[in-house]
């Protein structure tokens, strides 16, 4: 995942009407959700709510939400219900945010997005959208960027159940069917319904920093952070029943963060043998015991980061780097920055001065 900067918005369950303007006179950050017959009203519902509920630190909506389609009126859903959309393409013109979510047509071969191209009202819509505007697809909502050349040499994600007739139709995307979402900067991408939760979270926690995406996972009641790398929910063989798993391990681990981790301490948790442990680890997690760690250890760094004013070799010895050199390796190979750059983008409202995206420094790096 990148790390880059962005506008923000908010409001207790909804969007849309007049929001008062965050700290320091900056309006909030709009997000247009452009929606099309056969929506998911879950993942629209999911994109009005994750933003919807950040507030600043005084708080202030930091989003505006506004739905929008191709033409105002009825749309359908893929349930037994319509929407009422007010709003045109027009509205996508205002935007700093558009989120385009699935439809049910996404699924149907030959139909529209799934035969790789956009009908003239799609193209001329996305049109109207400003350079720079920052967008993002939920599940087969990428199908619609990946038509518009928007994908093009970008990594991206879908629903898995949608990966090959993705490939074959766009093999300029660089598609990664294994995680939950991707971020290449300006252009987004979720993998399902739930890992669009996951991706509107991390859309908010670059634009505000962890202490609001926090505040909104628990308002929200779900899980404040999961890395984009983590593994789609795939079916896979189920595992041996005698096989205990790896989740009292996993608990330690978040645990014992600062201290020095072997594979064989972590198998010793579950009595298992370190080969049987990291075969069950892959088959329960979807990836190395090794590299779940090292995630770990880098979230618990970016926090530390983000939520307190402790020096960097401090935050290297809480998250179990040991040394600040060690630190910088893993926060620049991960995030592609130092960890006085994460500090100085991603501190939250309200720790210290010039709160804010892209604010300045003045926290120990």
């Amino acid at each position: 995942m990148g790390v880059r900067e962005s506008g923000g918005r908010g409001d207790e369950g909804g969007g849309g009407g007049h929001v008062p303007a965050v700290p320091g006179g900056v309006p909030p950050h709009r997000v247009a959700v452009l929606v099309r017959d056969g929506m998911l009203p879950i993942e629209v519902g999911i994109v009005h709510r994750i933003f919807g509920e950040a507030r600043s630190a005084a708080g202030e909506r930091l989003y505006e939400l506004v739905t929008c389609a191709l033409a105002p009126g009825e749309v359908r859903t893929d349930a037994d219900f319509t929407v009422n959309v007010a709003h045109g393409p027009e509205a996508l013109a205002e935007a700093g945010t558009v989120v385009v979510p699935a439809s049910g047509t996404d699924y149907g071969r030959g139909e529209g997005w799934c035969a790789g191209r956009l009908d003239p009202e799609m193209t001329a819509a996305l049109g109207r959208i400003r350079p720079g505007t920052r967008i993002a697809s939920i599940c087969t909502g990428a199908f619609v960027l990946a038509a518009a050349g928007l994908l093009d040499g970008r990594r991206a994600t879908t629903h898995w159940r949608s990966v090959d007739a993705f490939r074959q139709l766009f093999p300029a995307v660089e598609l990664d069917p294994d995680v939950l979402y991707t971020d290449e900067g300006e252009v987004l991408t979720a993998a399902g319904v739930a890992s669009g939760i996951d991706l509107c979270l991390h859309m908010v926690r670059c634009d505000h920093g962890a202490a609001v995406a926090n505040d909104v996972a628990r308002r929200t009641v779900v899980p404040p952070h999961r890395e984009g790398g983590q593994a789609q929910y795939i079916r896979r063989p189920v595992p041996e029943p005698q096989l205990s798993s790896t989740g009292v391990a996993r608990a330690w681990v978040l645990e014992h963060l600062d201290r020095p981790l072997t594979l064989r301490d972590l198998a010793a948790r579950e009595a298992m043998s370190v080969r049987t442990f990291t075969r069950r680890f892959r088959e329960e997690v979807g990836v190395s015991p090794l590299q779940w760690l090292t995630r770990q250890r880098i979230e618990r760094a970016r926090q530390l980061l983000e939520e307190t004013e402790l020096t960097v070799d401090r935050i290297a010895d809480e998250a179990g780097f040991g040394t600040a050199a060690s630190l910088r390796m893993h926060l620049q190979a991960a995030l592609g920055v130092s960890p006085r750059a994460y500090r100085s983008t991603f501190r939250g409202p309200g720790s210290g001065s010039g709160n804010g995206p892209g604010s300045g420094g003045g926290l120990p790096a």
